[in-house]
This record gives structure tokens, sequence and C-alpha cells, in this order.
């Protein structure tokens, strides 16, 4: 196998004396999605900011490849509902940025057609669109996606997922990609890892679940999502703490991951 694109290896930290990371490991290769999935104050945000360089983990080693380029996609963007921003502009204000990248980013997104139209009259999944062509600019060698689908319904979201696997392919990138909603996971995503602040257990998606009530949710579309099972060798108590469990027991991700 040839060096990932990005490797971390026994990462902790610690932000004003709490542990918000410890002992956490992965590896992106180039071509590979992985989805970093977990509970709210698992760590996930945190993880991303030491991916991107932003803040520096206390121990553990972060290897990136040479001259790795990459993109970054957030959450969300909040823009004032005064200031006279189109697409397009928004686009040419990333460093280095050029109009005729700006224009082949959105039409790889989709969201061509959106260039010329106010920032503050896009919907949510017009956002994300755009926020992901921002982040094609870089030509990256590394996509960081964080929550992709925040603020879109279930048909956006198979619909980004569908194309964020198109760019991966396109672009030939690796992809980090954080997930809030447990139950919608890549079906080609290749390693999920599950975050609790260290790393509860990670390995390959399972195929989509035959359970009737989520075929009759997405119906013809249900073969683009993936349900996740895994196995648990511990429990978290209520404060997230790690606590020996009885005997293990292998779950499946629902809509929560709830580790109690």
């Amino acid at each position: 196998m040839s060096q990932p694109l990005l490797s971390l290896s026994n990462v902790s930290l610690r932000l004003q004396g709490t542990p918000v990371l410890e002992g956490v490991s992965l590896a992106v290769q180039r071509g590979e999605v992985v989805t970093l999935i977990g509970p709210n104050g698992a760590g996930k945000t945190s993880l991303v900011r030491v991916v991107l360089g932003l803040i520096k983990a206390d121990s553990g080693q972060v290897q990136r490849q040479p001259r790795l380029r990459i993109g970054y996609m957030p959450q969300k963007l909040q823009v004032d509902a005064t200031l006279p921003l189109t697409v397009m502009r928004f686009l040419l204000l990333a460093p280095g940025a050029r109009q005729i990248d700006a224009l082949t980013a959105l039409q790889d997104v989709g969201a061509e057609h959106l260039q010329g139209r106010p920032l503050q009259q896009v919907s949510g999944g017009e956002m994300q669109r755009i926020l992901l062509a921002r982040a094609l600019l870089r030509k990256p060698d590394l996509l960081v996606l964080d929550e992709p689908v925040q603020g879109v319904d279930v048909n956006g979201q198979i619909e980004l997922y569908q194309l964020i696997t198109r760019l991966r392919d396109r672009y030939n990138c690796g992809i980090l990609m954080v997930s809030h909603d447990l139950h919608l996971v890549m079906a080609t995503t290749n390693t999920v890892v599950c975050l609790n602040r260290h790393v509860c257990c990670s390995g390959h998606p399972e195929q989509v679940s035959l359970d009737p009530a989520f075929v009759a949710l997405f119906g013809d579309q249900a073969s683009a999502l993936a349900v996740y099972n895994h196995h648990h060798d511990h429990d978290h108590d209520l404060h997230g703490e790690v606590v020996e469990a009885g005997q293990s027991h292998a779950h499946q991700h629902g809509p929560n991951c709830n580790h109690a």
C-alpha cells in the first residue's frame, strides 16, 4: 500500500485542561473516503482542526505527504444580510482564486447557474455545494468535509453524498468526512471511524440495511446509504468515560450514537 496522504498516530489533545482527544490513530489514502462519526462532544471538530494544522496536538504524530493540498469545507457559513456578495465574488475571495477555476468548480458541483446570485439568496443545499466548490479551488489531494450535509433535507443529503463520491473519482483525492447524522453513511465509504475522544472502533461499513422502515424511507435511493455495524469491547458512562463492559456486544448505529 502506498504512503497515506495523511496519518495520525496516537494523537492526544487537551483544551483548557480537559482531554478532548486520547490516543487517536487513523490514516487516509488517495482515492479513499474515511468517515468520522461520533456523538456531540466526541472531539470530531478538534480532530479536524489538528488535521488542518490549526491547533497542535499535545502528543502523537501527524504526518502529511509533502506539498499536500488540502481543501476544507466547513459546517456552515454565516453571511451578513447587508453584504453585497454574489456567489462568484465569494469564491474569488479565496486566496489565489481565478474566475476560470471558480467557474469550473461550480460546474463540478452542479452549481454553475448560481454564479451571479446573491449569496444570501441561496438555499441550504445550494450553499453546501458552493462551500464544496470553494474547497475544490485548491485542486486538493485531500478533501476535509465537516458535516457536508448540514441543513439539507434527506433527498438533498443523498444527492450530496453521491456528488462527493464523483468528486473523489474526478480529482483522485482522499476524503476525510465528519458525519453527525450517523444513520446516513455513504455506501462507498471505505473506512468508518467511531470517535468518542478515543477511537472506539473502525472498519469497513456494512451493506445497506434491509430493514423495511429504512427501505420505505429512502426507496430506490436507499442503496446510496449504508448503516455501519460494529463491535465495542467497552461502554461509556454519562460523562463519556470508558467503563468496562459486562461482555462485548454488537450494535447498530441509528440516528444517535449511544454508548452508555
